[in-house]
């Protein structure tokens, strides 16, 4: 049976990522003080890391992100999708080039 998920408050959340960017301690020993998976406290680093200082608006809410935020995940899946297509035509233009005499 599934317990229920863990929350943490910003405050914490902040508090644990400026344990890591100032400190000298790993983001594993710090992660393993606190109790927590490595891997959440690195996504936590990674979105404080990605604002400027005066933008310091992480951890908003219950997994509800603001519409930036939407709009930069649906931009950045949006590149992904036409890097594919450009990598694929690249390698279809190769293969023909090469077929031609």
């Amino acid at each position: 049976m599934a317990g229920q998920r863990r929350q943490y408050s910003k405050e914490f959340k902040l508090e644990a990522v400026r344990l890591v960017i100032e400190g000298q301690q790993s983001i594993k020993e710090v992660a393993h003080k606190l109790k927590i998976r490595p891997d959440m406290l690195r996504a936590w680093k990674r979105q404080v890391e990605g604002l400027p200082r005066s933008a310091r608006n992480v951890f908003t809410g219950h997994g509800k992100s603001g519409d930036q935020e939407e709009e930069l995940r649906r931009l950045r899946r949006e590149v992904e999708r036409l890097e594919q297509e450009r990598d694929f035509l690249k390698k279809a233009a190769a293969y023909f080039a090469k077929e031609r005499p």
